[in-house]
């Protein structure tokens, strides 16, 4: 699928399965406020409501809610939206999709996590080396 500026779809998906809470409302960033009906996110998308509905029945999707129960779609749900129907313009199903989704929702999670300790290692070397520091001056080796 792609975009009228000349990039695709998969290069702007920063989406996943469903936005952290589901609810429109979670603090996982701007994008994930739940603000546009069905109709609106479908004509942004370029693709129907049944699809949309056929979507979310299959999991690929979870948009938030309104009180009344309206489905309200997100910038992160209208990156999803995008990044399946790319998927499905290479050829998946819905079922390739779903697992493609939730491998690069769990791929990005793995990096947060690897990133994380990544940066507990760099602090844990500094400490380490503080401590030889310390401990050649309390053996007298550097004065």
């Amino acid at each position: 699928m792609a975009r009228s500026d000349g990039g695709t779809a998969a290069e702007e998906y920063d989406g996943g399965l469903v936005a952290p809470g589901g609810d429109g409302t979670s603090a996982a960033g701007p994008g994930a406020r739940g603000v546009y009906a069905i109709s609106v996110a479908a004509e942004l998308v370029g693709t129907g409501q049944q699809n949309i509905r056929q979507y979310e029945r299959k999991g690929l999707l979870t948009p938030g809610r309104t009180d009344g129960g309206t489905r309200r779609y997100s910038d992160n749900d209208l990156a999803t939206l995008r990044r399946i129907a790319t998927l499905l313009d290479e050829g998946l199903n819905l079922a390739g999709v779903k697992l493609v989704l939730e491998l690069e929702a769990e791929n990005r999670g793995l990096t947060e996590d690897n990133k994380g300790l990544a940066d507990d290692n760099r602090g844990l070397r500094e400490d380490n080396r503080g401590l030889r520091k310390d401990l050649r001056r309390a053996r007298g080796g550097d004065r």
